[in-house]
């Protein structure tokens, strides 16, 4: 058996998301034992011209299931990006995780070489679907999941890199 596409993304992107929402939990009971409101982590940002935690978890969720969906030639669903909560971004990951979980490996047979259009800022970018997994889907995702990481640690929640990883 030869390794695929759907190897590569469906449950890569499952384990990470799980691995999110195990440091939003984190980051929840942090601001609980230190007398925080919630709202100072989900608002915060690393610098003043980038996204809130709430907005990276959005991004990481939409990088995920629009990849999947694409390679799996399905409808990618739509969120209203409202979340702003911890209750509500767990909930947003959750959603991701169900909806991915739904591909099965034979909806993405032939996907690494499947045309793939993606419309970004009014241009459209062509990919091959291995292409748009590798080049832009992943660094993507990973870059919003290590920001949200990155913006908790920033702001004295305990997590470290076994946190980011996950079990191996």
């Amino acid at each position: 058996m030869s390794f695929t596409i759907y190897d590569s993304s469906s449950p890569v992107f499952i384990r990470m998301l799980n691995n999110l929402s195990a440091i939003l939990r984190k980051g929840a009971e942090s601001a609980q034992t230190r007398g925080i409101d919630p709202m100072v982590l989900t608002s915060a940002r690393l610098a003043p011209d980038m996204f809130p935690l709430s907005r990276q978890v959005q991004i990481a969720c939409d990088a995920a299931k629009g990849a999947v969906a694409r390679l799996a030639g399905v409808e990618i669903p739509s969120h209203p990006d409202t979340e702003t909560t911890f209750e509500e971004l767990q909930a947003r990951i959750a959603s991701t995780i169900a909806f991915i979980a739904t591909i099965k490996p034979e909806q993405m047979e032939g996907a690494a070489v499947k045309s793939i259009t993606i419309k970004m800022q009014g241009q459209d970018y062509p990919f091959t679907g291995q292409a748009m997994l590798l080049n832009l889907a992943m660094p993507n995702f990973y870059f919003h999941i290590s920001t949200a990481y990155d913006i908790l640690r920033h702001n004295g929640v305990a997590v470290g890199k076994r946190d980011l990883l996950g079990g191996l």
